[in-house]
């Protein structure tokens, strides 16, 4: 049997979450389970679990994962970017706490298939949803050198975007199309200088993050997110995200920052404004996983933990 992904910063997540045993959560990533597992350990007859993935797979192998709760349980194969349907759907109009982890499960990147892992050789898929038209695939054998570079250097903030690009656009036009992730792997690792790339993980490490960014839209999709998950949550409930690089963590702790601002009239002059903090921030800093939670799962090594709580303050509803 394959072992299921473990769901990292586990006992953080159930501490910042508060669990209360007849409350209403949402893991809006659920992946395999492994959070949502935790968090239905804590919660009552009357509590309830909300899972979301736009990953099928994912969200059968959660079904089985968390067939033991299943009576406090409902799944849902959509976006997280769906939140507040979802929840309409479900006759649910707030929650008390909601729960996304950004990274791809330890299934997804040994998919080989799927494309997503640099040890894994496949196809240049990289769709969490396969219902998205374009792949990894599509990006790499379609777009002009500026645009990968573009891509590479966005989304990956690879200092060696532009020679990267290059040397994917020369390697296609000479062999054809780039059909493999190994491929792949290897042109990228042959367009950095040799003496870039002894440290810091595989040469092609960004190239790839960059791609599944790009592929699955993940950046826009968590500024989609925020105001729904704000809007959603009761006086008192909790959000928490884990991000695993720095342009998805800048994104949450500046929504955040905004969030909590009392002011947000010109420095110098007068409040006027009368805002009240919408969020109350609870990680001053990102927390970070300790080194036996590093050393039991090294993909954890990346995470970052970021916790806010709903204040009492008013905020427009969707669409207003």
């Amino acid at each position: 049997m394959v072992e299921l992904h473990l769901p990292v910063l586990e006992k953080e997540v159930l501490e910042y979450l508060r669990i209360r045993d007849d409350g209403v959560y949402v893991d809006a990533t659920v992946g395999d389970g492994g959070h949502a597992e935790a968090i239905c350990r804590l919660l009552g007859p009357s509590g309830q679990l909300v899972g979301i993935d736009w990953d099928e797979e994912a969200v059968v192998r959660a079904g089985v994962r968390l067939k033991p709760y299943q009576e406090r349980v409902s799944l849902e194969r959509a976006s997280y970017t769906a939140l507040e349907l979802v929840l309409h759907r479900l006759g649910i109009e707030n929650v008390d706490g909601i729960l996304l982890d950004l990274g791809a499960s330890t299934l997804q990147l040994m998919d080989g298939d799927r494309g997503f892992s640099i040890q894994q050789d496949g196809g240049l898929d990289m769709r969490m949803d396969k219902s998205l038209k374009a792949t990894a695939a599509d990006i790499i054998n379609s777009y002009s050198a500026d645009e990968l570079a573009e891509i590479f250097f966005r989304y990956g903030e690879e200092r060696w975007s532009k020679r990267i690009a290059a040397r994917i656009v020369a390697a296609r036009e000479k062999e054809g199309p780039i059909s493999s992730s190994a491929e792949l792997a290897e042109i990228v690792k042959a367009a950095i200088p040799a003496r870039y790339r002894r440290s810091g993980g595989h040469p092609a490490r960004r190239t790839f993050q960059a791609l599944r960014l790009k592929v699955n839209g993940e950046l826009e999709n968590i500024e989609k997110l925020l105001p729904q998950a704000t809007r959603v949550l009761k006086p008192g409930g909790r959000l928490c995200i884990i991000a695993y690089h720095s342009l998805e963590d800048r994104i949450v702790k500046n929504y955040f920052r905004e969030m909590k601002k009392t002011c947000i009239c010109p420095p110098d002059r007068p409040c006027i404004c009368n805002r009240e903090a919408i969020l109350k921030v609870l990680t001053s800093k990102a927390v970070k996983p300790g080194e036996d939670e590093i050393n039991d799962n090294p993909r954890s090594r990346s995470a970052r933990l970021r916790a806010a709580e709903r204040t009492e303050a008013e905020w427009l509803k969707a669409g207003e």
